[in-house]
């Protein structure tokens, strides 16, 4: 599975982006995929995650509410809507595809990647 992150960029504080990952290879329908970032200086931590079939998602504490994971498995795509976007939301924001196809949360769970997109919000 290739996967390719997509949407980023420079926006305000406050603002609002859509990531996309869009994958190639094989079809994503069973996958659980998951968006994870890394800014600068920091460890890549997880954001959200979606099962294969969209029912169940689960979020970082500190992107609940403002943040919301979907998929579109037709278009074999998932999504991240950002809104309210913070400083400290700036990262380069990946996802990844789990096999198991659970919305897990931990890097190790997840077997494929894409190679990231830079968000950065500025204050």
């Amino acid at each position: 599975v290739q996967l390719q992150a997509s949407g980023g960029g420079l926006v305000q504080a406050g603002g609002s982006l859509r990531l996309s990952c869009a994958a190639s290879g094989r079809t994503l329908s069973t996958y659980g995929m998951g968006w994870f970032r890394q800014a600068p200086g920091k460890e890549r931590e997880f954001v959200a995650a979606i099962t294969w079939s969209g029912r169940s998602t689960t979020y970082a504490d500190s992107v609940k509410g403002r943040f919301t994971i979907s998929r579109d498995n037709a278009k074999n795509t998932v999504y991240l809507q950002m809104n309210s976007l913070k400083p400290e939301d700036t990262a380069v924001y990946y996802c990844a595809a789990d096999r198991a196809g659970w919305d897990r949360t931990t890097i190790l769970s997840y077997d494929y990647w894409g190679q990231g997109t830079l968000v950065t919000v500025s204050s």
